[in-house]
């Protein structure tokens, strides 16, 4: 039987050859590439490639990386479908798409250090020190203030969760669903987006990228801020307006922000304007970038392909790619 050939696309830290399950099939071969658009001998990779294991978001697939695959047959994505696949085009070119799961644990735990960092003025101090100084600027304690959750997923629970555990109040604003939870967990609910807003003197983004959450905060929602509060984003940076977050932290309103999303990533640029800012805290999109979610992530992606390999196709999303 001729072996079967995955790729693991932009994979940044190079994670996938350190996964025992991900070689332990014989008749499969799991090889990682680099950044695609760095990676040398990508193209001709990708040529050889019958499957494409995906970390996240990370990899756009459309008709331009589809025709420099002609021997794939399979995009297994880790965690659940979203916006880097163009299902229609997997479909016209017979390309068979499959999905995963991941935890929530990672990218909350992720969003409670930014938290915790930013309001310390961590980053700050430790510049400080090593640069000869002791103690630089002072920070702010959590305890008692006010922790604004938008977007009540397993992800914000969480991290509404950490607040708790910390003594801060929390403040959930979204679907009514999500304030109907919130109160049965007796946390509160904002009176209305400008009061939520208004209120908080932390804010964390929790909500998935989708057509109805694009550029959902607006510049009014961040003017609405607190020139102390400190706005933190491991979410989707398309959540935000597009410069609202720039022009907002020039007038003061919030006066910090902490990120690990950007709209185009990944980021090289030492010279990028938000990583320039005094008073933005940037970290590259480490939400899910840990050992045990990319164990989950990508050897869940890995079973899904030989699954589909060794002739099971019912938890193919686009069955029509199979005709």
């Amino acid at each position: 039987m001729p072996v079967i050939q995955l790729w693991i696309p932009d994979d940044y830290q190079n994670v996938g050859p350190s996964l025992a399950e991900l070689h332990s099939h014989p008749g499969y071969v799991c090889r990682s590439l680099g950044d695609l658009a760095r990676a040398p001998g990508a193209d001709a990779a990708l040529a050889q490639a019958e499957a494409l294991l995906l970390i996240r978001e990370r990899t756009v697939v459309d008709e331009a990386l589809l025709a420099k695959m002609p021997r794939l047959r399979l995009i297994s994505q880790t965690g659940k479908l979203a916006r880097n696949i163009d299902v229609a085009a997997c479909s016209r070119a017979g390309v068979a798409v499959v999905e995963g799961s991941g935890s929530p644990h990672a990218p909350a735990e992720l969003a409670w250090l930014l938290i915790m960092a930013a309001r310390r003025r961590l980053a700050e101090n430790v510049d400080s020190l090593r640069a000869g100084q002791w103690q630089g600027p002072v920070g702010r304690a959590v305890r008692g203030a006010t922790l604004g959750i938008l977007g009540f997923g397993k992800i914000g629970k969480l991290v509404a969760g950490y607040g708790r555990a910390f003594g801060m109040e929390i403040l959930v604003w979204g679907s009514e669903r999500a304030r109907e939870e919130a109160l049965a967990l007796g946390y509160r609910a904002a009176a209305s987006r400008e009061a939520f807003f208004a209120e908080t003197d932390v804010l964390s983004l929790h909500q998935r990228l989708v057509p109805a959450t694009e550029g959902n905060v607006t510049p009014a929602d961040l003017a609405a801020m607190k020139p102390e509060a400190l706005l933190i984003n491991i979410s989707r940076a398309e959540l935000i307006a597009p410069g609202a977050l720039e022009a907002a932290l020039d007038a003061g309103r919030p006066g910090f922000a902490a990120l690990d999303v950007f709209e185009q990533e990944p980021v090289y640029d030492a010279n990028h304007p938000l990583l320039r800012r005094a008073n933005v805290l940037c970290t590259p999109h480490l939400g899910y970038a840990e050992e045990a979610s990319y164990r989950q992530y990508l050897e869940i992606a890995y079973r899904n392909a030989v699954r589909f390999f060794e002739g099971d196709a019912n938890h193919v999303l686009n069955p029509e790619a199979l005709i």
